[in-house]
């Protein structure tokens, strides 16, 4: 089965389907947008986008290219970091008259390391309608690829640009257990790394997630110890957009673990795995069947290396 072409995209029932539905005037709408890959945009933000009587948008000209692929031409109003306040005035009057309005930044969900959140507060001040049309998001991308074990995330964004600022934004990171999520950019991704590994422990995984939906995607994880190296060996992995993720502070579960592999790793060089595992129990407390079968992962994991 052929997957259907663009332009046989508009016969599709579902675009039918989304087309019925009811988008109400006097509504903000939030569109995500591609951070890389323009597939990656939905069916509803294509018709809130062919709809909306204006769109606010980050950069005009990023936004206007964006919208052609699509073949759509729309007015564009430029609602970005400098504007931000103006531009909510000016688009609250819009709503206020009965139009309806699509925010957009230049890549991903506005409002998320964007701008957008400053208008969407001053709209719904004014007593008007948001309405989210979710879509691509480069930390979401990255969670979902990098593998860390976590239920929870702390979405940190970019880092301070002056060292100073960054040590102190980092140092009262330290203790979050949550995955970290970060972003940042080619030019400052070495000193970020550094600053990193100063301030986390070296066992912490870290993934670099550079380039999501691009032909020159990479997503690679390592301990922190190795991730400098890594930077290093290769002058094209410090290009692109990254997002960064790191492993959260250990709990004293974690550290328990860690300490009880250390101690059947020692024990094992000397000891078969039954006494290894009982010397093991005296020594940390824990329960010997579970270091058994700790023990027993050890063992395997050192005969396949």
């Amino acid at each position: 089965m052929t997957s259907p072409t663009s332009s046989s995209l508009a016969t599709l029932p579902i675009m039918e389907e989304v087309s019925r539905q009811i988008y109400p005037a006097s509504t903000l709408y939030v569109v995500a947008t591609p951070i890389g890959n323009a597939g990656d945009i939905s069916l509803r933000a294509l018709n809130v986008l062919s709809i909306a009587d204006a769109i606010a948008c980050e950069d005009t000209r990023n936004t206007g290219h964006l919208l052609a692929r699509y073949g759509i031409a729309k007015e564009l109003v430029a609602a970005h970091e400098h504007n931000e306040r103006e531009a909510a005035q000016t688009l609250i009057g819009r709503l206020q008259a009965g139009q309806r309005i699509a925010l957009v930044s230049d890549a991903g969900t506005p409002a998320v390391s964007d701008p957008g959140a400053r208008i969407v507060d001053a709209v719904l001040d004014a007593g008007l309608r948001v309405m989210p049309l979710p879509g691509a998001s480069a930390a979401v991308a990255a969670l979902s690829a990098g593998g860390l074990v976590n239920d929870q995330f702390h979405f940190v964004g970019f880092l301070p640009a002056k060292a100073k600022q960054r040590e102190l934004a980092l140092a009262e990171l330290r203790q979050v257990g949550a995955t970290l999520v970060f972003y940042e950019a080619p030019h400052r991704i070495v000193d970020t790394v550094a600053a990193l590994a100063t301030q986390f422990e070296p066992t912490r995984q870290v993934v670099f997630a550079r380039e999501l939906t691009k032909l020159f995607e990479e997503i690679h994880r390592c301990p922190l110890a190795e991730a400098a190296t890594w930077l290093a060996g290769d002058a094209n992995r410090q290009k692109g957009e990254f997002v960064i993720l790191l492993q959260g502070a250990p709990t004293a579960a974690d550290e328990d673990e860690v300490e009880a592999d250390r101690i059947l790793t020692i024990l094992l060089a000397e000891c078969p795995v039954k006494q290894a595992a009982a010397l093991a129990a005296q020594i940390t407390g824990q329960k010997k069947n579970a270091l058994y079968e700790r023990a027993l992962r050890i063992k395997q994991q050192d005969a396949t290396e």
